[in-house]
Order: C-alpha cells, then structure tokens, then sequence
C-alpha cells in the first residue's frame, strides 16, 4: 500500500497536542478569555488533550485552582481534558487539596537527574562487589 508520504513513523507534530501558556494572575475575565481560547483550541484540532503550560501562572490561589477547574470543564464538554505542565509543588498540592483531578506533565531539566541507582562510577582494587 502506498500513500505517496513518507514512510515510517507518523509526524510527530501531527500527534502533538495542543497548549495553552497560562501566565500571571488569572482574574475572571482572564479566566472567560482562557476557556474560549481552550473551547476553539480543542475544537478546531483532532486532539482529545489540551496541555496547559502554568510554569509562569502567578501565586497557587483559590483564584487559580477555579481558572483550572473552569478550563478543565470547558475541555470536557468539548470533548477532550487538560493537562498541567510544570505546575509550581505549591499549585499540585493545592490541586491535590480541593480535589480537582487534573493531569500533570512534570518536565525534568539535566541538573535535576539523579544517576540511576546502584551504578558506582569508580571501582578501587579493594572494592567488594556490590
């Protein structure tokens, strides 16, 4: 079978979801604004998953954590669901909290690697063998 593409695996930007960048303090008419941006997103797209970059929202506030729920909301009754990237630890445990179930997508930076356990680096003569 042929499709004249190439063959292979599939664009990976073709199966990407989309994101949303939530910045600042959300207020209700930031939060109004957001939710019909997620509602076209989603709606003008196949994906079932609208990721919400909220590395840069401001302070984790009850105000927040209603911007989350109503976008959250707004996804679900176009069909699809959020999911958090890189929410600050205070955010998740407010989440966590009120008990609004939302995906989290934890993005982990280089320094942030811990080696992998039982791996000595460096072996002397006189080492036992773990």
């Amino acid at each position: 079978m042929s499709s004249g593409g190439p063959h292979g695996l599939p664009n990976v930007e073709a199966i990407k979801p989309p994101d949303l960048t939530l910045t600042g303090t959300l207020d209700r008419e930031a939060t109004h604004r957001l939710c019909e941006e997620a509602r076209a997103t989603l709606q003008a797209s196949d994906a079932d998953v609208l990721v919400c970059d909220v590395a840069d929202l401001g302070p984790p506030v009850l105000a927040a954590v209603d911007a989350l729920a109503r976008l959250q909301l707004t996804a679900r009754r176009a069909g699809g669901r959020i999911r958090l990237r890189n929410p600050a630890p205070h955010l998740r445990e407010l989440l966590h909290l009120v008990g609004l179930p939302i995906e989290v997508e934890m993005g982990r930076q280089a320094e942030q690697r811990e080696p992998p356990g039982r791996v000595q680096e460096a072996v002397e003569a006189r080492d036992p063998p773990l």
